[in-house]
C-alpha cells in the first residue's frame, strides 16, 4: 500500500509541475502551439512527425503565415496526402514509375523514357508535386507547342507518360487529383491543331517511283524492299525483321510473326547509343500471313539474286534471330532512319530527272516516308474494291475502325474524281 501511495503521489506531483510550467510565447507574447518555435532571427518554424515517425519542418516569416501552413498540413493529413509530397518532384515520381511499370513493349517503354528525359526532366520535371496545379501543366504544354514548335502527336506522347506518372501520384496519396486530366484536349481546341492526314502515293506517283528505282543504276538495289512495302502493306519493323525462313516463294506467302525495332537513342548504365530488339508484333492481329502479289514475289527473287551476285549475306544475330532478308552491304539489318534517308534522296534525284525532261512535269514525287507506302498499299486495295475485312486482315489492324478511317478517306477522294467529269457529261447537248 505504501508503494502504491508513493507512486500515485509522484504522478500527481509530476502533473502539478507540468501544469505549473508557463506556456511558451513568442516575442510578441503570443502563446505558441505545440511544435511552433520562434527562431533567434524572429522567424518561425513548425515541426511535426509523420506516420512513419519521420520529423518534418516548415518555415515562415510570421506566425500567421506559419499557421496557414499548419492548416494545409492538417488538411493533407486528413485527406491522407503524404507529408513527403512537399519535397517530391515530378522527376522523383517518374523514376519510381519507371521502376514499377510493366506490360509495355520495349520500344514503347524506350520511347516514353526518351520523350520524358528530353522534354520534361530538364525543367518542368523539377516541379514539386505539392505545388503542381492544372494551370502549370497547361502552361507547360503551351510552351511545347508555341516556343518549341512541337507537333500535336509529340505533345500527345509526352502527355501519355506524364498523365500516367501523375495518376500514380494520386494512387500513392501524393496528390488529390490528376492536374493533367483534360489539359491536352483543351490545348488542342485552343490551338486548333490541324493534323495532316497521311496519304498514299497516287497510281501515277507509285509508277514513277518504282520505275525510277528499276532503271536507275544508283538506286536499283532499293527496288525490292520498297516494291514489297508497296505490294504488301507491311510495317517497317515487320519488313526489316523478315528472314528468308518467313517467306514461302512456292506458296506465295509472307509469314509475319515478329517485328524488328531500332532504337536511335539510349543513355543508360553500360548501354549507350543505337541498338536493335526483336519484339512480338504490334497487336495479336499483326501476327498474320500475307499473300504475295506477283511483282512482290519477283522483288524477293531479285533481292536474293542481287545479294548472291554481290556476295552479301546477313552478319548479325539479334535476340536469337538471324538470316534477315534485307541487310546493307555490310550484312547489317536495315532500319527506318536509313530507309527514310534513302527515300529523300530518291525523291530529289527522281524529280530532278523529271524536270530535265520537261519544264512542267505531269507527275512529280511528293514528300513521303516509309509509312506512306503502307498507305499506298491500302489505297490500291480500296481502289480495286477489295472487301474491307480482307484489307483489315492484310494490314494487321486490331480495330476495324482504323481500317474504315483509311477506307473512308480513299473512297472520298475516288468520289471527287468520279464526279469531276460528270458535270460535262450531264450537260452535253444542253
Amino acid at each position: 500500500m505504501i508503494g502504491l501511495y508513493r507512486s500515485n503521489a509522484y504522478t500527481y506531483y509530476k502533473e502539478e509541475i507540468i501544469m505549473a510550467q508557463p506556456k511558451r510565447k513568442d516575442k510578441s507574447r503570443v502563446v505558441l502551439r505545440k511544435g511552433e518555435v520562434q527562431r533567434a532571427n524572429g522567424t518561425y518554424h513548425y515541426c511535426w512527425t509523420d506516420g512513419k515517425g519521420k520529423r518534418h519542418f516548415v518555415y515562415a516569416k510570421t506566425l500567421e503565415e506559419l499557421r496557414d501552413k499548419e492548416a494545409e498540413i492538417e488538411k493533407d493529413k486528413s485527406d491522407g496526402i503524404k507529408a513527403e509530397a512537399k519535397y517530391t518532384t515530378i522527376n522523383d515520381l517518374f523514376d519510381l514509375w519507371k521502376q514499377l511499370k510493366r506490360g509495355l513493349k520495349n520500344n514503347t517503354f524506350e520511347n516514353y523514357k526518351y520523350m520524358y528525359d528530353t522534354f520534361v526532366r530538364p525543367e518542368f520535371g523539377k516541379t514539386r508535386i505539392s505545388s503542381l496545379k492544372k494551370s502549370d501543366v497547361k502552361r507547360f504544354y503551351n510552351r511545347l507547342a508555341d516556343d518549341r514548335g512541337l507537333q500535336p502527336s509529340t505533345i500527345d506522347s509526352i502527355h501519355t507518360v506524364l498523365h500516367q506518372v501523375l495518376d500514380m501520384a494520386v494512387d500513392d496519396d501524393y496528390l488529390r487529383s490528376n492536374p493533367s486530366s483534360n489539359v491536352l484536349r483543351e490545348l488542342k481546341q485552343s490551338h486548333c491543331f490541324e493534323t495532316e492526314k497521311r496519304r498514299g502515293l497516287t497510281k501515277p506517283e507509285q509508277d514513277l517511283f518504282l520505275d525510277f528505282l528499276k532503271r536507275n543504276h544508283t538506286y536499283s538495289h532499293w527496288y525490292p524492299i520498297f516494291a514489297i512495302m508497296v505490294g504488301s502493306g507491311l510495317r517497317v519493323g515487320e519488313i526489316t525483321g523478315l528472314r528468308w525462313c518467313d517467306i514461302d516463294l512456292e506458296e506465295g506467302i509472307i509469314d509475319v510473326n515478329h517485328t524488328l525495332v531500332y532504337y536511335a537513342h539510349r543513355d543508360e548504365v553500360h548501354k549507350h547509343g543505337c541498338y536493335y530488339n526483336v519484339n512480338t508484333p504490334k497487336t495479336k492481329a499483326s501476327t498474320r500471313q500475307v499473300p504475295m502479289l506477283d511483282f512482290v514475289k519477283e522483288a524477293f527473287i531479285m533481292e536474293r539474286e542481287y545479294q548472291e551476285a554481290m556476295g552479301i549475306k546477313c552478319e548479325v544475330t539479334i535476340d536469337g534471330y538471324t538470316d534477315f532478308i534485307f541487310v546493307n552491304r555490310f550484312g547489317e539489318a536495315q532500319n527506318l532512319a536509313n530507309l527514310n534517308k534513302a527515300i529523300r534522296r530518291i525523291i530529289r534525284d527522281c524529280n530532278d530527272e523529271e524536270f530535265l525532261k520537261d519544264e512542267n512535269p505531269a507527275v512529280l514525287l511528293p514528300h513521303f516516308s516509309c509509312h506512306s507506302l503502307r498507305h499506298t498499299f491500302t489505297t490500291r486495295m480500296c481502289e480495286a474494291g477489295v472487301n474491307v475485312k480482307v484489307i483489315q486482315d492484310a494490314l494487321g489492324h486490331q480495330d476495324i475502325s482504323t481500317t474504315l478511317n483509311i477506307y473512308a478517306d480513299v473512297t472520298r477522294e475516288l468520289k471527287k474524281k468520279e464526279f469531276a467529269g460528270l458535270d460535262m457529261y450531264f450537260m452535253q447537248g444542253q
